[in-house]
């Protein structure tokens, strides 16, 4: 089951599954001596609503076999025990499956709970900084830059500020108006960056050191020096604003992930949103590098942060074994391949991306440089509303609240979204 549905949402997952996997895995099994049949539960209903079926049919037994689900759900399904790790439901020949090999650790994360895998995560993407070569020129920057401290960016964003009129020098996206852009391209890199994840050991981040660097980043960036935007941080449309203000050349740095190079600046006709005809020479990207080297979460340079998407096996299925065997056929090399025909994206799989990806010098760094040193929010029921609480932290510090009231607010609301007792302060 999948929430896609051909002529509706997510079409071409719909058409792949349809028109691709289940022929060729019948095919395949009928090769081995078996006789399957494999239906395709298409949905095509808000993510919310998805969420809510695939739940029910895990608490009352029911449900397709393999399941796709948003990756930030794992942790929450894997708590209610909804779903069980792939060992537990399948057995063996899960845990030596030949795929685990090609898919980095750090992005078998997204589908993983507490150290344990529970699906196989069916894409990746990845958090960057993008920058305007052509106003960096014009500031006296180097073309290709690689920043390796926050004290970097921010000498970067002075020198636009101070020699090139009319351009916001840096756009780290803030505010409630941008929900969870704000979280995922704002202040979670930024917090990794710290050496702190949201998180650990079953609390998480109130008033510590991390989070406090993060808003004070924030106060120098909007409040302090004015190198960013505070009106577009609490625009309704703010995030799309800023993708237009950037292809026009009037944002010289922006943090965003790689859905902005393939779809919103993306220069082929149809495809873009706010398309540059010059997108391939004039935009540079970068890794974002922690407050300084070796500041990051498990002692990194860089850091970035991932979402995406995982299939897990039903624990209630007939046939685990068979359930498994599908899994893995439609996390194959081929069909991947399959998949991408006219859509490139970064899969999870690196022989995959090194065949695909060749063609698209953006995509192929995030997925040898970035994808390896990411990040994953914390898949818990809780989850959502702390990262309303984060945002509402970094619109009060754009509005000028002082950062110990903004503290105080925050671990105020983030203790009656989880108890006092699961929130962590201090260093």
């Amino acid at each position: 089951m999948s929430n896609a549905i051909g002529g509706g949402k997510n079409a071409a997952e719909a058409t792949w599954i349809e028109e691709w996997v289940i022929p060729r895995f019948k095919e395949a099994q009928k090769n081995a001596g078996r006789e399957v049949d494999v239906i395709f539960e298409a949905q095509g209903v808000d993510d919310e609503d998805y969420k809510t079926k695939t739940a029910l049919d895990f608490q009352s037994g029911k449900g397709a076999d393999v399941v796709s689900l948003d990756g930030i759900w794992i942790g929450e399904y894997a708590q209610a025990d909804y779903i069980k790790p792939l060992d537990d439901v399948a057995g063996a020949v899960a845990g030596s499956w030949d795929g685990w090999t090609q898919i980095p650790e750090a992005i078998q994360g997204a589908a993983s709970f507490e150290g344990k895998r529970y699906g196989v995560p069916q894409g990746a993407d990845g958090r960057v900084i993008y920058y305007n070569k052509t106003l960096f020129e014009k500031a006296g920057l180097p073309a290709d830059w690689q920043p390796t401290s926050w004290d970097d960016i921010l000498s970067a964003a002075r020198a636009i500020k101070d020699k090139v009129a009319d351009v916001v020098p840096l756009q780290l996206n803030a505010g409630t108006a941008m929900g969870e852009a704000t979280s995922m391209q704002g202040l979670l890199p930024m917090l990794m960056g710290t050496g702190q994840h949201l998180w650990a050991d079953g609390a998480w981040a109130g008033d510590t050191q991390g989070m406090r660097q993060v808003l004070d980043l924030y106060k120098t960036i909007y409040v302090d020096e004015g190198l960013g935007d505070p009106i577009l941080q609490q625009e309704a449309s703010g995030r799309d604003t800023s993708f237009q203000e950037f292809a026009a050349g009037r944002i010289a740095i922006l943090f965003e992930g790689d859905y902005f190079w393939r779809s919103v600046i993306n220069p082929a006709e149809g495809v873009g949103t706010a398309p540059m005809a010059d997108r391939d020479t004039v935009v540079g990207y970068a890794k974002i590098p922690a407050r300084r080297p070796g500041a990051g979460i498990n002692g990194q340079d860089y850091v970035s942060m991932s979402g995406g998407t995982a299939r897990v096996l039903n624990p209630n299925s007939a046939d685990p074994e068979l359930a498994w065997e599908l899994l893995a056929f439609m996390n194959s090399v081929e069909a991947f391949e399959a998949r991408a025909a006219g859509t490139l994206s970064i899969s999870p799989r690196d022989d995959v991306n090194a065949k695909l990806l060749a063609s698209d010098p953006m995509l192929s760094f995030v997925s040898e440089h970035v994808l390896p040193i990411t990040a994953y929010r914390p898949g818990l029921a809780e989850y959502p509303e702390v990262s309303v609480l984060l945002q509402q932290t970094t619109l009060d510090v754009v509005m000028g609240t002082g950062i110990d009231d903004v503290m105080r607010s925050y671990v105020s609301g983030l203790e009656g979204v989880v108890g006092a007792d699961a929130v962590t302060s201090g260093n």
